[in-house]
């Protein structure tokens, strides 16, 4: 467990409130309270193409009576790829299979979750991109053709076997498009990235979620909380439960503007929803390397971090809200950064 230290505070990085991946107690929450997931298209704020396109096949698939076609969703951790896929099994009304990549060792298991599939169901791989090329090739032939070929013995006799499975549609969801095998990616009929929400989508989110959780908050509350949750609904959803920890404390009644800058404020998150991590690569970039350009490579060891975290965690947020810039010659801060950093 790696620790960091920013204006003289350690801070335990699994701790890290605006990190869109899926933490350990928003699995427990979700647990608690049922989950605040919406089950149909219609309750599902944001990422309107995609959105709209899903509907599309979804209804044409059931005019025609026939299996969906495959679906890849790819986009940055937290915007809703397992959620979108569980709306896609209940307008289908299918049942609905839940993996994923890193859990799915040996062909054996692959065959194992194939062979319990119900006709038209819908098998969910998160992580798609972690599955071993051993498992991707009986994966081939289970999309394609709706069977799967095992190798049964050793040595000489051993012999392949062709077993036929149910037809399914497979939903892969993966946070990095370029990790996945091109033979993979051909195979899947339907593609759809996933984009960061605008705000009025995350002022939606919040006020559903307060409603289900029995939340009281402010209109305009849920408003500034949803600026501050950089375009993810993972992040708002865990900011507003945070948030209502801290007005629980102050026994205010509803959550309105103070309580909020309150709590954000000692959650050490500013007004471009920015944490203590967000600010020393900021500050790295612009006062150690004069505000760039700066390869990523070098930017990772002055952190203490690996490479492909910058990538997928901290770096896709700050080049969207434009803040840094990512060029060939490697990172640098924007006009905008800049005013950020001396400015917070």
């Amino acid at each position: 467990m790696k620790e960091d230290e920013f204006e003289g505070i350690s801070i335990k990085r699994e701790t890290r409130v605006v990190s869109p991946k899926e933490q350990k107690k928003d699995s427990c929450e979700q647990q608690e309270r049922n989950t605040v997931r919406p089950d149909c298209f219609a309750d599902y704020p944001g990422q309107p193409q995609a959105k709209d396109n899903l509907m599309v096949y979804v209804k044409a698939a059931q005019k025609r009576n026939q299996v969906l076609d495959h679906i890849l969703l790819h986009g940055p951790p937290g915007l809703g790829k397992t959620t979108l896929a569980n709306i896609v099994a209940k307008e289908m009304k299918t049942p609905f299979y839940n993996t994923s990549g890193p859990s799915i060792d040996r062909p054996g298991d692959l065959a194992g979750i194939l062979a319990g599939v119900e006709k038209f169901s819908i098998l969910f791989i998160d992580e798609i991109h972690r599955l071993s090329i051993q498992v991707e090739e009986v994966l081939y032939s289970a999309m394609e053709d709706f069977s799967i070929d095992l190798i049964v013995g050793q040595g000489p006799t051993a012999r392949s076997v062709s077993m036929p499975v149910a037809p399914f549609t497979l939903i892969g969801a993966t946070t990095r498009m370029s990790s996945l095998s091109r033979p993979l990616q051909s195979r899947f009929g339907i593609q759809e990235r996933l984009q960061y929400y605008s705000s009025e989508s995350l002022a939606l989110i919040l006020q559903r979620t307060a409603h289900i959780l029995g939340i009281k908050i402010l209109p305009e509350s849920a408003e500034i909380l949803a600026r501050r949750s950089r375009g993810t609904p993972r992040i708002a959803n865990r900011l507003l439960r945070r948030v209502w920890d801290f007005s629980i404390a102050l026994e205010a009644r509803v959550i309105d503007s103070k309580v909020i800058q309150y709590a954000l404020e000692r959650l050490n998150i500013d007004a471009y929803g920015l944490d203590y991590l967000d600010k020393k690569i900021l500050s790295v970039i612009g006062l150690q390397y004069k505000g760039g350009p700066v390869g990523i490579e070098t930017i990772a060891v002055t952190l203490g971090e690996e490479r492909a975290t910058i990538e997928e965690v901290y770096e896709p947020y700050l080049v969207h809200s434009g803040l840094i810039n990512r060029g060939p010659r490697g990172r640098s801060l924007t006009d905008k950064g800049r005013k950020v950093l001396e400015h917070p």
